[in-house]
């Protein structure tokens, strides 16, 4: 008996990697082609274009009518002692709005944010400026504090939205 399950096992396993290499495959050639089709993935620059092969991380990635846009902060260059959690947030927000648009959906389109904090005290004031965003009610969120964010920044924030156009 053993064996037989082990069997059906290698079996599905190779089936599995066979029909999602086809899918892999099949996609890419779309994209190289420039012919983008349903269920390929198209990663995208800042300004919503396709972005380099080369590039580390795509600020919007398209898949199946979703564009999930990665996550952005404020990279404050000023004195610690002249941040403030509004004005971060404002920036923070701006980017992903502008992101948002160029991937082809709208902020009333976002059905998923993650927020994460550098001080959980500045919960609030983030608060504060989220909704003028969101006036209509907010997508579904998380809000987490961390340890530390990248570029100084007080706020990073990533979410999901659905498209609504190209």
């Amino acid at each position: 008996m053993l064996s037989v399950r082990s069997t059906r096992r290698k079996f599905g396993t190779a089936l599995a990697t066979l029909i999602s290499g086809i899918g892999v495959a099949g996609g890419a050639r779309a994209i190289a082609a420039g012919n983008p089709q349903a269920g390929s993935i198209e990663k995208l620059g800042e300004d919503g274009k396709p972005g380099k092969a080369s590039s580390f991380i795509m600020p919007i990635v398209r898949h199946n009518g979703v564009i999930y846009v990665a996550g952005q902060g404020a990279h404050d260059d000023r004195p610690s002692s002249q941040w403030d959690i509004e004005s971060h947030t404002h920036t923070v927000i701006e980017k992903v709005k502008n992101l948002v648009e160029h991937g082809g959906s709208t902020m009333d389109n976002v059905v998923q944010l993650s927020v994460f904090l550098a001080k959980i005290e500045d919960y609030d004031g983030m608060n504060k400026v989220f909704k003028t965003y969101f006036p209509s009610g907010g997508p579904a969120r998380t809000t987490v504090a961390v340890a530390a964010l990248p570029g100084n920044s007080l706020v990073e924030i990533n979410c999901i939205a659905a498209v609504t156009h190209r």
